[in-house]
């Protein structure tokens, strides 16, 4: 008897890996600042973050819909239409 769905739980382990590899990416290589930057380099900085930052967002939402995958996979199974419905018989008297 499975327990879990294979198919589901292995897409939400593939989402977790995939979002956990963007913000790992992201959070090495996000821009800093250096003193004595210009108005125009600063701006532009500031910019690149927010970006960096929405993608981090988006990635988080992505590892939170694979873990709610994994979850779902140990309660979604699949019904076999297949088995015969059980019936259950009286003893004889």
């Amino acid at each position: 008897m499975v327990l879990v769905d294979k198919r589901i739980l292995f897409g939400g382990v593939a989402m977790l890996a995939v979002g956990l590899g963007i913000v790992l990416y992201i959070n090495a290589t996000y821009p800093i600042g250096t003193p004595g930057m210009s108005e125009d380099a600063a701006m532009q900085l500031e910019q690149d973050q927010r970006v960096l930052d929405d993608y981090r967002e988006l990635s988080g939402i992505m590892m939170g819909l694979g873990f709610l995958l994994i979850l779902i996979s140990f309660g979604a199974r699949r019904k076999r239409r297949d088995r015969p419905v059980k019936k259950e018989k009286k003893p004889a008297e």
